[in-house]
């Protein structure tokens, strides 16, 4: 009779260590899956986000010289009204980044890449327009070596 209780003790014991084992590999899995979907998450909001931001630098410069070269133009309005178009995209993009980054200074980067970009239209003349662009294009290299290793 005691050699069947121990026997039966014996392999509840192993099926409670079995059950604890095979619990903690699941959560376990399910935090890798969870971490790995985050960061697939961050890559395409990162890269969406600086995309964007390129097309967005473009046409703020495209914006910059069309109202130069002629003021009130239809050539200069639709300048104008496509920057409104690429700023939306990449305010959007920037809104996704705030979403799924959790590294302060990448989003103080990103944001900070957004505003430089935002203004270049105001530059007075072709000297600061062309600080501004390198400035908005330097702050976006910034922000992705900020963003990358949270990637990695």
């Amino acid at each position: 009779m005691e050699t069947a209780a121990i026997a039966v003790i014996g392999t509840l014991l192993g099926s409670v260590i079995t059950h604890l084992f095979q619990r903690r590999t699941t959560e376990r899995e399910a935090a890798l899956n969870r971490a790995e979907q985050l960061r697939q998450e961050r890559i395409s909001a990162y890269s969406a986000f600086a995309s964007a931001l390129v097309d967005f630098r473009r046409g703020q410069n495209d914006r910059w010289h069309r109202a130069r070269e002629a003021p009130g133009s239809t050539v200069a309005e639709g300048a104008r009204i496509d920057s409104y178009r690429l700023r939306s995209s990449a305010h959007q993009a920037l809104i996704r980044v705030q979403l799924v980054c959790d590294d302060r200074e990448a989003l103080e980067l990103a944001t900070a890449a957004f505003e430089v970009t935002n203004c270049m239209h105001e530059a007075p003349d072709e000297e600061d327009r062309s600080r501004r662009s390198e400035q908005a294009r330097e702050t976006l290299s910034e922000f992705i070596g900020a963003a990358a290793p949270g990637v990695r």
